[in-house]
């Protein structure tokens, strides 16, 4: 069914608590995680997720964004109407972040995330027999770096990210927001079940996959990200950590290599957001939609 149109004239609507009263952590339903829904702001990034197979619960927008949001609630068809609430600009205005919604809100119900040893053989299978690139995030707390991550990934063709246990969410609003809705493009999923066990049974579901585990890390025996040995390696998963203190010890001493950016005027590391794209010019296949992006492909 298609969308339906509401026009409402107060926040104050328990229809609205998606939007206007629920946390993070409410949004997500630790408890019934696929019961848990996401926000996605702005006309580009609510397309991207509907385009990806993201199931929409229901939209807010300002009255004024109704006609340009027209030919996309002309695709929605779902088994129930899901309502579309409309509201006067000056009603949108007292919503924290107008500023960055930038007038539209969609909230959409949390895919069912793959096992990480399935993900993996689908990346690998949709490769095609061409070099495999993939990304983990170890224990990365900052949601805009997150959602960098994932824009440069998007842009330099990584087939796959997966997040460790410590690793904040990637369909947290801001991330969703920063990324521009790549979240919805590069296919992703969790790896590791618990930080106890953390790297331990990550690095073994890469090893099994047929995966060198490459750490983002300064070391004495670390390879410069130039090295042309490194596009001889055929599955190669490039590990990045955490703000400050980058990767365990345990991670680094548990991957294949070590990987530096070589770095003028004494400087020791970069932003893990800036490194990661430097690794993934340098280490991706220079093609277009290496990512196994297609519509529908969280359906």
């Amino acid at each position: 069914m298609k969308p339906q149109i509401i026009r409402i004239d107060t926040l104050d609507d328990d229809r609205l608590d998606a939007y206007t009263r629920l946390t993070e952590r409410e949004l997500r339903c630790v408890l019934e995680p696929e019961k848990g829904i996401f926000i996605a702001e702005s006309a580009k990034v609510i397309e991207r997720a509907i385009d990806a197979g993201m199931e929409p619960v229901s939209m807010l927008m300002g009255e004024r964004w109704l006609e340009t949001f027209v030919p996309l609630l002309d695709r929605i068809d779902t088994p129930e109407a899901i309502p579309v609430f409309v509201a006067p600009m000056d009603l949108m205005e007292t919503l924290t972040g107008f500023a960055v919604t930038r007038g539209a809100l969609c909230a959409c119900r949390r895919p069912r995330l793959e096992d990480a040893r399935t993900f993996l053989d689908g990346v690998v299978a949709h490769a095609e027999g061409r070099p495999v690139r993939v990304c983990v995030l170890e224990g990365i707390v900052d949601h805009t770096n997150v959602g960098a991550i994932f824009r440069s990934a998007a842009a330099l063709n990584v087939d796959g990210m997966l997040v460790s246990p410590t690793c904040c969410d990637p369909l947290y609003r801001r991330a969703v927001r920063v990324s521009m809705g790549t979240v919805f493009q590069v296919p992703w999923t969790r790896i590791g079940s618990e930080a106890r066990v953390w790297p331990h049974d990550g690095l073994e579901v890469l090893h099994d996959a047929g995966f060198t585990c490459a750490a983002m890390a300064l070391t004495d025996d670390s390879v410069s990200l130039d090295d042309p040995s490194l596009h001889t390696i055929d599955r190669l998963a490039i590990f990045m950590g955490t703000e400050g203190a980058g990767l365990g010890a345990k991670t680094i001493k548990g991957c294949d290599m070590a990987i530096r950016i070589p770095m003028a005027h004494g400087v020791d590391s970069l932003n893990v957001a800036a490194a990661s794209a430097v690794a993934f010019w340098q280490l991706c296949p220079h093609v277009s939609n290496a990512y196994h992006y297609q519509p529908g492909m969280y359906s």
